[in-house]
């Protein structure tokens, strides 16, 4: 099939192809009645800019990218979803890139692989960290996500969480809970967000005048699903005394139910669990898991508003951003928790 032009456009509305280019650019003189009947022929025609020659006349493609860790892992197949969206109001597309936490990937990013194919990019570096990034001088507009990397001269959007964890452990006291355990602790992490929330967890329960217990930070061997259920059965058969687990992320909740599941442990009653990231894999799971909440929404139109503030020109030092949270409580945690507002869902 042939490709519809800009010419084809301009004879089904009847105007110049100007005036069909203004329109496409959303220039603001242009009658709204004209507006109207432009953008029905471009609608009926099916037309699409060509984004080369887009570039040409204005030095942008109309693209962003979002370079993220792992494309299948629940919050972040979620958090690209809501910047997608979020992008196409703001007549943007987005080219997903998939880093695995891969240094070589990461810098790859940065360096030259979007260059010229995108207006900016959205970043959350595992690898790279604050002083490799802040010695970057990226050929595109760049905001990044995540706790691994924050230099002064980026743009940076995150949730606080320290303050997260610790809303967490207060929801948990709330409902009685006394013997709180952190899972979990992995190996060679460096993602940054775990050790954050270890350091809320330990701040909540020692403003109350509980002493965090070794005993209660289990350690765990990877990232799955599976690694989280075994280190819950360990300390388990290992006679670690727990009312209530707090995961650092969904995935690790699900492995923790699995495990209690298998060791006879009733939830809430026995054991409450409190998950992160407030997921599909919360509402879906059997309990309905209660889950620390990151304002995936505002985080993504966050990002994009400073993104596009430096598209447009700003020249600035780096904008640090806190999105809020909640915590969305379900089944994992007993109903009444007097003293703590959460939302409920």
């Amino acid at each position: 099939m042939r490709r519809v032009r800009l010419i084809d456009v301009a004879e089904r509305a009847g105007v110049s192809m100007k005036t069909v280019s203004n329109v496409i650019h959303d220039y603001p003189h242009v009658a709204p009645a004209l507006r109207a009947r432009v953008q029905a022929a471009i609608d009926e025609l099916g037309y699409r800019p060509n984004l080369t020659a887009r570039r040409l006349a204005t030095g942008r493609t109309g693209m962003i990218a979002l370079a993220i860790p792992e494309i299948d892992h629940p919050y972040f197949s979620e958090l690209s979803r809501r910047i997608a969206e979020e992008a196409t109001t703001l007549g943007y597309r987005v080219i997903f890139e998939q880093t695995l936490s891969d240094a070589s990937a990461e810098r790859a990013v940065l360096h030259d692989r979007e260059a010229g194919l995108v207006d900016g990019v959205i970043f959350h570096p595992v690898q790279m960290g604050t002083m490799e990034i802040a010695r970057l001088a990226p050929d595109v507009p760049l905001v990044l996500l995540g706790e691994a990397a924050m230099p002064v001269t980026t743009d940076h959007v995150m949730i606080d969480n320290v303050a997260a964890a610790a809303d967490g452990v207060a929801l948990l006291l709330g409902a009685g809970r006394r013997r709180i355990a952190f899972l979990g602790t992995v190996r060679d992490d460096i993602t940054g967000s775990t050790g954050q929330r270890l350091l809320g967890y330990q701040d909540r329960l020692i403003a109350t005048g509980i002493t965090p217990s070794p005993d209660l930070i289990l350690p765990v061997d990877g990232f799955s699903i599976e690694d989280s259920r075994d280190a819950l059965l360990r300390a388990i058969d290992r006679g670690v005394e727990f009312d209530a687990v707090l995961c650092r992320d969904d995935k690790f909740a699900i492995g923790a139910l699995k495990a209690l599941a298998t060791a006879g442990r009733a939830v809430p009653a026995d054991v409450a669990v409190l998950g992160w990231d407030d997921t599909h894999l919360a509402s879906y799971s059997s309990p309905a898991l209660t889950s620390i909440a990151p304002d995936k929404r505002a985080l993504a139109r966050t990002a994009l508003e400073l993104l596009l503030e430096r598209i447009e020109g700003y020249k600035g030092v780096g904008r640090h951003r806190i999105v809020p949270h909640a915590i969305s409580v379900r089944e994992t945690t007993p109903s009444s928790t007097p003293g703590f507002t959460a939302l409920e869902t």
